[in-house]
């Protein structure tokens, strides 16, 4: 069977030693399998064990090989779409319950790095940058809505003081969040899938759910074996394929892309970002950055839709750097590489269940880090028959791509066109 390696990333190359998983071979028995060894698998299946039942990971490569392993490491807070988005959608009553939890998925990446003692480079404060005075003035209402949620650890910086966090020109303000903050990612997923495994959970790499047999006593399906389950979480996002068609129809896979420098050494790393907080930018296709535990600039940015991987990721992301910080202008790019995320139609999640026993979350539209954690808690609660939290996100409508599969990315793709004209003429 074919051995699915890590893409070359810097955090493949930079990650913690972790033991080998082998494939599942034959047929096992659990309570939970859970298909997807990224985040919002693994922070199910954390869950799940902490509350007595017995969980399978099914992972077609290896642990955090999608989206978990490959993003920006930036904890933002809130989802795609803002409280304020999601109270016009839906009413007051399920918008303060999202509201409520807009904030969570952060203190559980905090509460598991600590109870787990998970090595991961984990640093607080995470900067919005304003390019234009009227992103400031989203930002000083966002600042307002977050507060009315009781989010209260914000900060409002005019242009002096986002120059005392950013060695960058080109901001006119911005909003430091100091409940934000950055992880190396790779090495989260893989100190939480340690976690899982420390709790009697069982992963099996290179072993990819080829079918879902539904039912009462429904069994995933794998090249070499079966997992039979009480209940099933489909966790797969960007990477599930068509696995659950009626998933596959309401999302799209798009394309990040992301470089990591040569290292800069302290002293030239210190001034593009003195206090070592992640950035990103308030425009509709936004840039992010910030530095890695050994003094390296991480800067990320742009959306191919449909998730082809662009030929020379170096060529699109580098001009994005060297437009923030052009006395980057010698440094050489060790690392470049893409990852996919999942986005839909209204930029919100989606959550809910098929049938009586197979549960679903994906979509986080590019906010996952966070919100994956938060899903794993959500998820678990209602296996457990809470279910209030996962009604709240279930209840969020979810829209087909206009023109189905085959007229999705072209449509985006006009969309996205669309914003970033409007972030050019500000």
């Amino acid at each position: 069977m074919a051995n699915t390696p890590y893409p070359q990333s810097y955090y493949a190359a930079s990650a913690n030693p972790v033991p080998p998983r082998p494939a599942l071979q034959g047929e096992v028995e659990t309570d939970v399998c859970i298909i997807g060894a990224g985040y919002t698998g693994l922070s199910s299946a954390l869950f799940l064990l902490e509350n007595g039942f017995k969980v399978s990971i099914v992972e077609a490569a290896k642990v955090g090989f999608g989206a978990s392993g490959r993003n920006g490491g930036q904890i933002v807070n809130s989802y795609s779409r803002d409280i304020d988005v999601i109270e016009r959608t839906v009413g007051p009553k399920q918008a303060q319950l999202l509201g409520q939890m807009a904030f969570e998925g952060g203190r559980i990446i905090r509460e598991r790095v600590a109870k787990y003692n998970i090595q991961c480079d984990l640093k607080d404060g995470g900067v919005f940058a304003a390019l234009t005075s009227k992103q400031m003035g989203h930002l000083e209402s966002q600042k307002r809505l977050w507060e009315r949620f009781g989010h209260n650890q914000l900060e409002l910086m005019d242009q002096k003081r986002i120059r005392e966090v950013v060695a960058c020109d080109s901001y006119i303000g911005g909003m430091l969040d100091m409940s934000g903050g950055h992880i190396h990612p790779l090495n989260l997923a893989l100190g939480e899938a340690a976690a899982v495994e420390s709790l009697g959970g069982i992963i099996y790499e290179q072993t990819p759910a080829v079918r879902i047999e539904r039912g009462a006593n429904p069994v995933v399906h794998t090249p070499q074996g079966k997992v039979r389950a009480k209940f099933i979480i489909v966790a797969g996002n960007a990477y599930l394929g068509n696995l659950v068609p009626e998933l596959a129809a309401k999302s799209m896979p798009c394309g990040t892309q992301v470089i990591t420098t040569e290292p800069l050494g302290e002293e030239l790393a210190r001034t593009l970002l003195p206090q070592d907080y992640c950035v990103e930018d308030c425009n509709y296709l936004l840039d992010y950055y910030r530095l890695t535990s050994d003094k390296r600039l991480i800067f990320g940015g742009g959306v191919v839709y449909g998730a082809r991987d662009p030929a020379n990721i170096e060529a699109i992301i580098r001009p994005k750097m060297l437009k923030a910080f052009p006395q980057l202008k010698d440094v050489k790019i060790d690392y470049a590489w893409t990852g996919n995320f999942l986005l839909t139609l209204s930029r919100l999640p989606q959550v809910g269940r098929i049938g009586d026993n197979i549960y679903y979350s994906q979509g986080c539209s590019g906010h996952g880090v966070t919100y994956t954690h938060l899903a794993g808690k959500v998820l678990a609660e209602a296996l457990r028959g809470q279910a209030e939290r996962f009604d709240a996100f279930a209840g969020l409508p979810h829209y087909p791509f206009p023109g189905g599969q085959m007229l999705r990315v072209p449509f985006s793709a006009i969309g996205a066109w669309y914003y970033s004209l409007r972030d050019r003429l500000g």
